[in-house]
């Protein structure tokens, strides 16, 4: 072979044989015993030189060099900002009424939109897989929150690679992409370390995360951190750590690293607050900005904030403001009505709920002042909402225990406690998991009727503001206030045009599924245009509504019901926007059109099977039997996550053995913890003696179980379910009992909800005395395991109940 260059057209090899070449021909010896797998002269590799635009010599100054272009947005493309605070009611923020100071919120209002006819979904998975995709969330797979899995297509808990996400497909289109905070698309049960992390946020187009990737924490303990692709292993946070300023910090960080990295590449950041959720918790400065704002209650509270939306133009003159929440099970009562002692507890709740609105303001506000100390805050779209309405889920009286509160069984003892009490100086702190009472979540959700979960306006109508102040300039009389209905779906294809950057037909090699939301950018640009979305069915665990052209079809779905017609109520919300007036018995061409267009576009999206009393919803995969089985955690082991944690001890019997190698006379410390301030439990050694400790909700139960001697030890705590929903534990040393703790209530529902540690206590302690005392208390012996068996079911168990529940429907049917 010489050096000499291959023609204009040529390149070494072109014109040679396979063999020539290197490329594999499928060819076997003769000896090999098997055919061929593959005919003769089928390449099995790819051509290193296909569709290289450039020149392939033999040395380099034979060749020309050419480089593969990279997708980059247009010139000056905007940085993309969505906040999607969780829980938030309509009146909540400045903008939209509320007496909370939102100094950061008026700004970019005054500078932006606001849109006082935006509907999202009534749950937060839901709402965020509509989000993220453009899609209605059954098509996604999101029915309800991502901790189900009963088996059919609207509740399969993943995006799947035929919808990619507005992180993906800006991601394709050159943008940096960046989340942080609550990400609640990853099914409970695929939440841990050895998961294929298919639907993690990394996965879905965010190529860096730090935040929670289920639907709720402890905000000064959160239960587990995650940072892009692993959860991380931590014994204790700072005593100052506050979560909703940590994701902002992690945010903020974010932003400036690429700045320092690149000067022009725009960023999509997805600022994803767990609060307003509860467990409701606040910092004491917040909340002593906010003591006594709540004395007048929750009547004088909505009329305030309506009065305020009227003066602002959000709703037509003559829009009425519906009388307090009446129907069963969701009624408020009048402040007036209530002792003084409850009163004083009641505005206790409601101070810490608007010192964590305030927070959120205050962590946005330092994140605009970051954009704006690099010159981008005017070409920064910023876009503020909120996953779904104000909730009632904290009952009429609110709790302090919030894990005894929402347990979801169905048949709870006639002693069970949903309400552990707390002294009302620790309400908001990091010993106390508290939720309001509904008659707050009826007032954040002012003008509309009832609450998250629900499909009337109260659980879809949410506050939303964007601001890009480059992009979108208002001009004369136009107060930024935009009156037409618009819908979740429509938020991706809105930003993909604002940002320039197209949704594909194709990605990867397949099809993508069509959106249903419409960019809604006319509406933002011209104040008179109608709106782009003109109808949209709904429906949360039996709850339904089909909006068309004004009208709304609307139930209220008592479960266990039959779904009928009868259930169907109609508005008109152009003469009626806080749903007051049925008006179905006069249009009964109107209730039909609409209940048949719901029907239809329930078959189109997935929508059933719908929720009934079977107990199809507590039915979860049986591949996930293999979270019962035998767990050893050697010493060292990272916390285990609290979904296969709980799977090993709900409603059932278990043993747990500690195998101490050696114990000496001073060595102290916890063996093994489960759960945190709302329930949990904890063995440890304290001054020569072995101690349990069960927080029952809130409420401590300690056990002295005698000296430990030096030595070696099998230290095994035998827990047996009872009937009523307790259990009785029972601590053997070396099998000799010590020590026994008869009849408390089970741990069931989220609780424990902080995973299982070994030779430690991390983070939210189980017990605040030995935290205060000890901190994480990491025993100092030598502690070889901790092995848990799980045993039987116990005669509550919700699997068990369930089984009958579907029995008895069967056989009546």
């Amino acid at each position: 072979m010489t050096d000499q260059a291959p023609g204009e057209n040529a390149r070494p090899g072109a014109q040679s044989t396979n063999a020539e070449a290197g490329t594999d021909t499928g060819l076997q010896p003769a000896d090999a015993g098997t055919p061929a797998a593959t005919p003769v002269g089928t390449p099995r590799r790819r051509d290193p030189y296909a569709n290289f635009p450039g020149r392939i010599g033999r040395t380099m100054g034979q060749s020309e060099p050419a480089w593969a272009p990279r997708e980059t947005p247009a010139p000056g493309a905007p940085n993309i900002v969505v906040v999607l605070v969780d829980d938030l009611g309509y009146s909540d923020i400045g903008p939209f009424g509320s007496e909370i100071p939102t100094p950061v919120l008026d700004r970019l209002a005054d500078r932006g939109v606001r849109l006082t006819n935006y509907h999202t979904m009534p749950l937060c998975s839901p709402a965020r897989a509509a989000l993220l995709t453009g899609l209605n969330p059954h098509r996604v797979g999101y029915s309800l929150v991502a901790n189900a899995d009963p088996g059919f297509p609207g509740y399969g808990m993943e995006i799947a690679d035929d919808i990619p996400t507005l992180a993906e497909i800006l991601h394709d289109g050159g943008y940096a992409t960046y989340a942080v905070g609550k990400w609640h698309l990853t099914r409970d049960s695929a939440s841990n370390a050895a998961d294929d992390r298919r639907n993690w946020p990394l996965q879905k187009g965010f190529e860096r995360y730090y935040g929670v990737l289920e639907g709720l924490t402890s905000l000064f303990h959160p239960h587990q951190l995650v940072r892009d692709n692993s959860p991380l292993d931590i014994d204790e946070l700072p005593d100052d750590y506050y979560y909703t300023d940590a994701i902002t910090d992690e945010a903020i960080s974010m932003v400036k690293s690429l700045r320092a990295h690149d000067p022009d590449k725009p960023f999509f950041l997805y600022l994803a607050h767990n609060a307003v959720h509860g467990p409701l918790q606040a910092k004491a400065e917040d909340l002593e900005r906010h003591r006594g704002r709540y004395a007048d209650g929750w009547d004088e509270l909505r009329e305030s904030r309506f009065g305020r939306q009227l003066d602002a133009g959000m709703f037509p003159p003559g829009t009425r403001l519906p009388r307090r929440n009446f129907e069963a099970g969701f009624e408020v009562g009048a402040w007036a009505d209530l002792s003084p002692e409850e009163q004083r507890l009641y505005a206790r709740y409601m101070e810490v709920y608007a010192a964590m609105v305030d927070n959120v303001d205050q962590n946005l506000g330092r994140l605009v002042d970051t954009l704006e100390a690099l010159g981008e805050l005017d070409n920064t779209i910023i876009l503020f909402t909120s996953d779904n309405g104000g909730t009632g889920e904290g009952g009429p009286e609110g709790t302090r225990s919030y894990f005894s509160r929402f347990v979801h069984y169905p048949l709870l003892p006639a002693d069970w406690n949903p309400d552990v009490e707390r002294e009302i100086d620790l309400i908001g702190g990091p010993q106390s998991l508290v939720h309001y009472p509904r008659g707050w979540g009826m007032a954040s959700n002012t003008p509309f009727r009832l609450y998250k979960g629900q499909t009337h306006a109260g659980g879809v109508r949410v506050p939303f503001v964007l601001s890009w102040p480059a992009g979108l300039r208002r001009t004369g009389a136009d107060d930024g206030i935009r009156a037409q209905y618009q819908y979740v779906t429509d938020i991706a294809p809105t930003l993909l045009e604002l940002a320039g950057v197209k949704r594909p037909e194709q990605r990867h090699g397949q099809v993508v599924q069509e959106l249903d939301g419409v960019s809604f950018v006319p509406v933002l640009t011209d104040q008179s245009t109608t709106s782009t979305h003109s109808e949209q069915y709904c429906e949360m665990t039996g709850n339904r509504s089909y909006y068309r052209d004004g009208w709304k079809l609307v139930t209220l779905h008592r479960f266990g019901t039959p779904y009928d017609d009868g259930e169907w109520a109609l508005y008109n919300l152009a003469e009626d926007p806080t749903e007051i007036d049925d008006i179905s018995a006069e249009h009964p061409d109107v209730v039909a059109a609409l209940a048949a267009a719901w029907e239809d576009a329930a078959w189109r999206n997935g929508v059933f099977p719908l929720t009934d009393a079977s107990g199809g919803l507590a039915i979860r995969n049986p591949a996930e039997e293999r979270l019962r089985r035998p767990v050893i955690l050697l010493a060292g082991t990272p916390e285990l996550e609290r979904y296969r944690s709980a799977k090993l001890i709900t409603f059932r019997s278990f043993d747990i053995d500690i195998d101490l190698t050696w114990h000496a006379a001073d060595d102290a410390g916890v063996l093994v913890s489960h759960g945190d301030q709302g329930g949990g439990y904890s063995v440890y050694v304290e001054n020569g003696r072995l101690h349990l400790a069960y927080n029952e909700y809130g409420t401590l139960h300690e056990v002295d179980a005698g000296p430990l001697d030096e030595g070696v030890h099998a230290v095994r705590i035998a827990v047996a379910a009872q009937a009523g929903l307790r259990w009785e534990w029972r601590v053997l040393v070396d099998g000799v009992e010590t020590g026994r703790l008869a009849s408390v209530h089970q741990l069931i529902g989220m609780a424990p909800f902080q995973g299982i540690s070994v030779g430690v206590d991390r983070r939210s302690p189980v017990s605040w005395p030995v935290h205060e005392r000890h901190r994480t208390f990491r025993y100092t012996g030598h502690l070889r395991s901790v092995t848990y068996t799980s045993g039987e079911p116990g005669p509550d168990d919700l699997e068990t109940l369930v089984r009958v529940m579907r029995e008895a429907a069967a056989a009546f049917e």
